[in-house]
């Protein structure tokens, strides 16, 4: 753990995000993070509640002069994406972050940083322990499994907190005051099929598309970036009739909210047109790369020779499941007409791993409009099941809908003006926030959501910026400060 993070200031921001660091906490594996922030919360003497799914509440008094303020809820999940590059040697259940200094940027070597949500983590962790920061009551939540179905945020029971106010510290602009977010669906698809051997004489390959930006399903959606199961399934769908191609397996993307950067599939072509389908993967290779040259300038595509597999799919299932996944729409579906810039609706073909006579196929489909989220989730279940698979719908979660009249929306947008001589992006987003699920259970609170730069979330180039940081720090300091009275 680099030291020079250590280093920087806040200082008892990055501490705590260090400490944090060191401690894995994969989605659904949080175990060791809850106990992390027990311990924390109990060591400061402030009152510390688990509920039953593992979220924790600290409750922290407010300070003198104080007493009269709305109590303010401050939320953040401390669960992380774990991603890493396909050369990186790290194992996630072992291994604290390895955090390094570039420049005005905080990076992992090789892996995703936890920025993602862990500097919203670490800022609450600095307010609990202050001794000297002007605050309000605050009740801090620390949800579990944001990142693979929310299912700390739709466990939350109501009545276990008193807060007025929420901020959410999950936003990743410094300029941004998130007020609205997507609300989301899982599609899991599975199925079976009979292996079946291979006759003749076949020459085998190992494809690998590698290279892909990748970031976050929701914010990045609009980007354009390439989706590596879409890119693998495009090649196998073309090489398929002309070059007499067999699938002996393929395996593409990993979670269902993080854009697919890498796919790789075994495939057998019979001896004949072997030089013939080299130079069709090359044309189409200098193709894709056409095609990605602004959002993917890293894109590769690899052809190794290698045996032909010994089982392969059935023509007939091979050439349906092409066609599926050919016809499943990835990436934005619909823009808002009402909100300028917003992705409305989007899909992202997260997960195809097919081999040893098992298919499994994920989907992650948001929308601001929980109608239109599941006309789409039907179109693409409608799609799947034509190839034979089994589908089910989970982990749904409504959208957050905007409050642009609310008090902390206009205490904040002041504030801003005045701190930075210019205007907040009141906006909604096309992430999963867990503002909307909350809300449900406490009608009555406001909220908004804001947080520092963060870039590349969900991939191993993520990155927050320092300066940033010390900005939304300030920023949050001055906004306790200014939270009215109990009315």
């Amino acid at each position: 753990m680099s030291t020079e993070v250590r280093a920087l200031e806040p200082k008892a921001l990055w501490n705590n995000f260090a400490d944090l660091n060191a401690v894995p906490r994969p989605s659904k594996k949080e175990e060791r993070v809850i106990q992390f922030m027990m311990d924390f919360g109990q060591k400061l003497g402030l009152e510390t509640l688990q509920d039953k799914i593992g979220n924790i509440i600290i409750k922290k008094p407010a300070t003198p002069g104080m007493e009269d303020r709305k109590t303010v809820l401050i939320q953040s999940h401390v669960d992380m994406v774990h991603q890493k590059n396909a050369d990186t040697n790290f194992d996630f259940n072992t291994q604290g972050i390895d955090m390094y200094v570039d420049g005005d940027w905080v990076k992992a070597k090789g892996t995703t940083l936890g920025a993602d949500n862990g500097i919203g983590v670490a800022t609450i962790m600095a307010l609990l322990a202050s001794t000297d920061i002007e605050h309000p009551a605050i009740e801090a939540l620390f949800t579990v499994d944001e990142e693979t179905g929310m299912t700390g945020a739709l466990g939350l029971k109501g009545g276990m907190l008193d807060a007025e106010i929420m901020l959410n510290l999950d936003t990743e602009d410094d300029t941004e005051l998130t007020i609205g977010c997507a609300g989301g669906v899982d599609i899991n698809a599975s199925g079976t099929y009979q292996p079946e051997g291979i006759a003749g004489d076949m020459t085998g390959y190992k494809i690998s598309i590698k290279g892909l930006t990748g970031g976050h399903s929701g914010m990045d959606i609009y980007l354009g970036r390439g989706n590596a199961n879409k890119l693998m399934n495009r090649l196998l769908h073309q090489a398929a009739a002309p070059f007499g191609l067999r699938i002996g397996s393929i395996d593409g993307g990993g979670l269902r909210n993080a854009i697919p950067r890498e796919s790789v599939s075994a495939v057998a072509i019979p001896a004949g047109q072997a030089a013939d389908f080299e130079k069709f993967v090359q044309e189409l290779t200098a193709i894709l790369k056409n095609e990605h040259a602004t959002t993917d300038p890293n894109l590769a595509v690899e052809l190794e020779q290698t045996d032909a597999p010994s089982q392969v799919l059935p023509l007939d299932f091979q050439a349906t499941l092409l066609r599926a996944l050919y016809a499943c729409p990835n990436g934005i579906y619909r823009m808002s007409p009402d909100i300028e810039h917003l992705v409305q609706t989007s899909n992202n073909v997260a997960r195809v791993l097919v081999q040893d006579g098992s298919m499994t196929i994920q989907c992650l489909t948001r929308s601001s409009v929980d109608s239109e989220k599941m006309d789409l989730a039907a179109a693409i279940q409608s799609a799947l099941e034509l190839a034979g698979a089994s589908v089910s719908l989970s982990g749904v979660y409504p959208g957050w809908m905007p409050k642009p009249g609310a008090g902390i929306v206009k205490l904040m947008s002041d504030l801003y003006r005045e701190k930075y001589n210019g205007e907040a992006h009141v906006n909604a987003c096309h992430a999963g926030l867990e503002c909307g699920i909350i809300g449900a259970n406490y009608p009555e609170m406001e909220m908004i959501s804001f947080g520092p730069n963060i870039r590349g979330a969900h991939s191993p180039d993520e990155k927050v910026q320092i300066s940033s940081v010390q900005k939304y720090w300030d920023f949050l300091l001055d906004t306790l400060k200014r939270i009215p009275a109990k009315a």
